[in-house]
């Protein structure tokens, strides 16, 4: 059994679950978050504790146990917490503003680039070149600031690009005569 599995996930307090036959639903003060469950794992509820036990004695069966918890454990964090991904604009002209339910960038090409925000995450721009994405699925945050980023990600010469906050990044030294 993955070693994960073995601590179980506690609910805290205005967060509840339901378990059906294969879904999950976590229900919190932010929302509410769905996930499939594998028959190989089986999900018990239990005083304000979730436990996962594996179904039967299969390597598959062992994995997903982990990955489940993990997963559940994400979507709890989610709709009680919540989640937050920060990017910075580092270059000369990059700008970002929020228009309507989109981000609008302008990143050195010859068009401005306008990215439409899925259901669930929100954009704040505090500064012209931060911009902060807020929602309680960690996958679709993530997702969405690696498709932000991908339009001009840091380049290596001068580190020009759309970052993470937290992204560090290498600096080459110029090719010399």
């Amino acid at each position: 059994m993955s070693r994960i599995a073995k601590y179980p996930v506690e609910l805290p307090k205005g967060v509840e679950a339901s378990i059906q036959s294969d879904l999950i639903t976590v229900k919190g003060p932010l929302g509410s978050l769905t996930q499939t469950l594998n028959g190989d794992v089986i999900v018990n509820e239990d005083a304000g504790k979730l436990s996962f036990i594996v179904a039967n004695d299969s390597r598959q069966a062992k994995a997903m146990s982990g990955t489940l918890r993990a997963l559940v454990a994400n979507m709890v964090t989610g709709v009680s917490k919540g989640f937050e991904r920060k990017l910075t604009l580092v270059g000369v002209g990059y700008r970002a503003a929020i228009q309507g339910n989109a981000i609008k960038l302008q990143l050195g090409f010859s068009h401005d680039v306008v990215h439409p925000m899925p259901a669930g995450v929100k954009a704040e721009c505090p500064t012209q070149t931060e911009i902060v994405l807020k929602g309680s699925n960690k996958q679709v945050v993530g997702q969405v600031a690696a498709e932000i980023r991908a339009y001009r990600p840091p380049e290596p010469y001068k580190g020009k690009g759309v970052r993470y906050v937290d992204e560090h990044v290498i600096i080459k030294e110029t090719k010399k005569k």
